[in-house]
């Protein structure tokens, strides 16, 4: 892995990169407390219609931002963001928060068929959307099922409006291989949810050792940057200053 020069964390921003089912409110809690720090923030929106044109947007986005970039992805957008920041000249850094970190020609349902601990296939339910071609199969997960996958260490309350307001995302999203990864080429930093139901923890920890990612384990659910964001918090910010020294 080259070394870098340090950077100003008066230059860097935080980019934050939202996965399948959620959007960037995700990062709300995490995002107030970095702009408390001083921290500059952004979060992209994922498309969530595939890892090939995903990544192309994304990459784009973050190549658009000033200055370097640390790139925080959840779930899904761990995958995008392996293949985009791949693409981009001012990315320095990557932070895998219960989020996939694939290799070259890896699916996410290859992925996802060897963890004992997901049981997102089960939960979720197929509809369709047009594209220029026909239509599409797409995936969202079933609003009675969403909490136990999801964010069980979240109120119900809070985890139905979450369900209502879920994103869907294509099977393209789970089906496209995934490319020459970004994290063999930057320092990354991973939080593995022990609880993590939906993308698996024991992948996302396999993974992050394969990256050679900074692990920090926390007990809680999927959605660990919401019903946790000191948490991940921290992880940010141990790379912001590991990236700054």
């Amino acid at each position: 892995m080259p070394t870098r020069a340090p950077v100003n964390s008066a230059d860097l921003t935080v980019a934050f990169v939202h996965g399948a089912f959620a959007d960037s409110s995700g990062w709300n809690g995490v995002i107030e407390q970095l702009e408390a720090d001083g921290i500059k923030t952004t979060a992209i929106p994922n498309p969530l219609r595939g890892v090939t044109e995903d990544s192309a947007y994304v990459a784009s986005a973050i190549s658009q931002i000033p200055g370097p970039v640390l790139a925080v992805a959840h779930s899904y957008g761990g995958a995008v963001l392996t293949n985009a920041a791949r693409d981009t000249d001012n990315v320095i850094g990557l932070v895998y928060v219960a989020a996939f970190a694939p290799d070259e020609g890896e699916t996410l349902l290859g992925i996802e068929g060897d963890s004992k601990d997901s049981v997102l296939t089960s939960a979720l339910r197929q509809t369709e959307y047009p594209t220029a071609q026909g239509t599409q199969t797409e995936f969202s997960i079933d609003p009675d099922k969403y909490r136990d996958a999801f964010a069980s260490d979240l109120p119900a309350k809070t985890t139905a409006v979450m369900a209502a307001t879920q994103r869907p995302a294509s099977a393209l999203a789970f089906a496209e291989p995934s490319g020459p990864p970004a994290w063999k080429k930057l320092p990354s930093w991973s939080v593995v949810a022990t609880g993590d139901k939906a993308a698996g923890s024991d992948v996302v920890r396999s993974m992050a050792k394969r990256a050679k990612a900074t692990i920090t384990e926390v007990d809680g659910s999927h959605a660990i940057m919401i019903s946790q964001p000191k948490v991940v918090h921290d992880v940010v910010m141990q790379a912001v200053t590991a990236l700054s020294n």
